[in-house]
């Protein structure tokens, strides 16, 4: 997932406190590659700097605004890209702090902050003056004799200054500002709120039998995380290393039924976690927003500025590939209840048996099972493995840096050469969970990719953050293969970041359309389980042995197992963001009963709920995916497509990696998608890939 953070943005308050020790944020750094000195930021910086960003992002829009020169694309456009560079380097390390290394301390500053920034981000995009010069450059334009690059950086700041609602009169400005306040405090608490239930929530387990069935690594691990707390016995909680493998191999059927509800029910216990009343609000503001700029529905607002541009362009795609995976999802479901009858279950497959029974069944037709697999994905060689497919495609290498600073002792630091041997980026990754750490994995930066006003070049500081299987006393941290292809993932996002030679910071790297922003990572997951690729880096940690041919052959048969399962839970959630922000009307509205709707109107297997239940969908309550949980399946149609064009020249041939290197990775959003897309491809994506892809058709 590419994590968002919040515009950058101006902040109207005095801090009264005296400060102890210098900020950081207020001066140089003085760290290798200006990477922020975590050791030196002390919570109490965060407002002064914050503040001092008012005033320099202030004076910087002031200046654009009373330049007594006719408006150009240097002195407006150019000039409003580079502002408020401090306001980026104080929002982008506190967000990421919100994240991964939260406490209560900076979820109160978050509190007080995230209201203020959306005032923020009002003032500039609601600045008459500011839009006017903007728009004379855009009108203009046909005689400013910009590159391609420019025009897209015109187009987007002209286009994102009337989405943001330039154009309205000042009593729907003021309704505006009021709304986008308002949003911003919810999506922190909605965020607050899933954390906190996601640390609620934790199984002990005192009786030795109750481990029936459980792998000794997954065994181990618990152990080890109930004498962190303090207790004697076996510790599960509902972080994935934890959770998916006890409901894969745990035998006890209750203990299963007891952590699956726990995890599907976060944010739906009617208790001060809940998170129903703040869905329901967002989107009645949200809906509010979009008709007040024009839009019938929240849904027509968002697609508008994105690559599918209409719902039925996106249901289109969503319901043909629904008619496939349900009847896939029933046959599995088919062969999971004959396995219960066979073994005397004498009960009906419930949601909280499927991961369980779904194992059996790999074991019976593929004879592969995961623990096979995990020795021979050590964290240390997946890393190796991700840094030399990153070589081979696009000459890209990896230094470990010892003497970078890092915000937890888990962190590692990289540095990153381009095929010549220049300094490229920064890399950081973060990937064991963590109470303070929100659940998932994700992409984001400390620093973007961008040409100062001296014409310097500022190369970017990206990090990825897991949720992985942690090491235990006996065994280094070992993954599985969903692991595996999530470090893909995630890393194929900071490629994305590391790569990009766009001048213009908002247009540079990931900072382009939401449909097309997971293309990088998605496509990235298919060098993970190449078999030439797994015979590089799939080594077993004890021996060293490559893993072996006939196990690579039972991973490629099972390749496309359980994919009705895992094709519908994934549909259905894209669905239900969808139908959410379709409606026009919320009167009566009740998130709880509207899912139920939903999935009976869609069919939905009761055996399979909806990948992520509204209440716990921070993807789209607090993470920047409103109307945009559908992208990882339209970017699967591009990135199926695209790696068809790998497989007919070969996984690693130059002249292809070049072309997406070039027109994809480094472009950024300096062109439409679709023509980077059609210009690496030679064509429009075929859709049938991604069914093929999956097993599907």
């Amino acid at each position: 997932m590419k994590r968002l953070f919040l515009i950058p943005a101006l902040i109207c308050l005095m801090m009264t406190a005296c400060q102890q020790t210098p900020n950081p944020f207020l001066g140089e750094y003085n760290t290798p590659f200006d990477v922020p000195p975590f050791d030196q930021i002390e919570n109490e910086h965060y407002m002064p700097a914050f503040e001092e960003g008012i005033k320099q992002q202030k004076a910087e829009i002031e200046a654009i605004v009373n330049n007594p020169e006719a408006p150009t694309f240097d002195n407006t456009i150019k000039a409003l890209d580079l502002s408020g560079m401090l306001l980026h380097r104080v929002e982008l390390t506190f967000f990421s702090f919100t994240e991964a290394m939260s406490n209560d301390t900076l979820q109160e500053i978050a509190a007080e902050v995230s209201p203020l920034l959306s005032a923020h981000s009002d003032d500039i995009m609601l600045n008459e003056a500011l839009f006017e010069r903007i728009k004379a450059v855009y009108d203009n334009r046909a005689n400013e004799n910009l590159d391609r690059a420019q025009e897209r950086l015109l187009e987007q700041y002209y286009n994102n200054f009337v989405r943001a609602g330039a154009l309205l009169s000042d009593e729907d400005k003021e309704t505006l500002r009021t709304i986008n306040s308002e949003l911003s405090t919810l999506s922190l608490q909605f965020g607050n709120n899933s954390l906190a239930e996601n640390n609620a929530f934790e199984l002990l387990i005192e009786n030795e039998a109750d481990l029936a069935g459980l792998p000794a690594g997954v065994v181990a691990a618990a152990k080890e995380e109930a004498a962190a707390k303090g207790k004697e016995g076996w510790l599960f909680n509902l972080s994935a290393p934890s959770r998916i493998p006890f409901l894969q191999y745990a035998d006890n059927r209750d203990l299963r039924e007891k952590l699956y509800t726990a995890y599907i029910m976060r944010g739906d216990n009617d208790n001060e976690n809940d998170n129903k009343e703040i869905i329901k609000r967002t989107l009645e503001l949200r809906l509010q927003k979009a008709q007040l700029l024009g839009y019938k529905t929240y849904a027509d607002f968002i697609l508008d500025d994105r690559m599918a541009k209409t719902d039925s362009a996106v249901n289109a795609l969503l319901l043909n590939i629904w008619k496939y995976a349900v009847p896939r999802a029933k046959e599995e479901i088919v062969d999971m209840q004959k396995i219960i009858d066979r073994e005397g279950g004498n009960f009906k497959l419930a949601a909280w048996d499927w991961a369980y029974y779904a194992e059996k069944v790999r074991q019976e037709k593929y004879a592969l099972n995961e623990d096979e697999l995990k020795p021979y994905f050590s964290l240390d060689k997946v890393l190796e493995g991700v840094f030399m497919v990153a070589e081979k495609l696009y000459g890209i290498t990896f230094q470990q840096r010892t003497d970078l600073p890092i915000y937890h002792p888990e962190v590692r630091a990289y540095e990153v050469f381009d095929a010549e041997g220049k300094h490229l980026a920064v890399f950081f990754c973060d990937y064991f969970p963590r109470a303070s750490k929100r659940s998932g994995a994700w992409m984001s930066t400390f620093r973007e990719s961008y040409v100062d006003a001296e014409g310097n070049e500022v190369r970017p500081l990206v990090y990825n953050v897991g949720n992985f299987t942690k090491p235990t006393a006996e065994t280094p941290s070992l993954l599985t293969l969903d692991e595996v292809e999530t470090l893909f993932h995630e890393f194929g996002h900071g490629l994305h970041g590391m790569l990009t030679r766009v001048d213009y910071y908002g247009i540079s790297g990931t900072n382009v359309a939401r449909d097309f922003v997971e293309l990088p990572s998605q496509i990235t997951e298919h060098w993970a389980t190449h078999p030439e690729v797994l015979k590089l880096y799939a080594h077993h940690y004890e021996t060293g042995e490559v893993i072996p041919d006939e196990l690579i052959a039972k991973m490629q048969r099972a390749g496309t197992f359980n994919q009705g399962f895992a094709t519908t839970e994934l549909v259905a959630a894209a669905l239900l963001d969808m139908r959410m922000h379709e409606l026009d009307n919320l009167e009566g509205f009740d998130a709880r009963e509207f899912e139920k709707k939903v999935a009976a109107e869609l069919g939905l297997p009761e055996e399979i709920c909806y990948r992520y239940r509204s209440m716990h969908f921070n993807h789209v309550f607090s993470g920047g995916y409103a109307v945009g949980y559908y992208s990882y399946l339209w970017a699967e149609v591009l990135d199926a497509d695209a790696f068809d064009a790998f497989v007919e020249n070969g996984v690693f041939d130059k002249a292809t990696a070049d072309a997406f290197r070039i027109n994809v990775l480094e472009a950024g959003a300096s062109e439409d998608p679709m023509k980077l897309y059609i210009q690496f491809r030679g064509a429009e994506p075929n859709p049938d890939a991604l069914l093929r892809g999956r097993g599907l058709k």
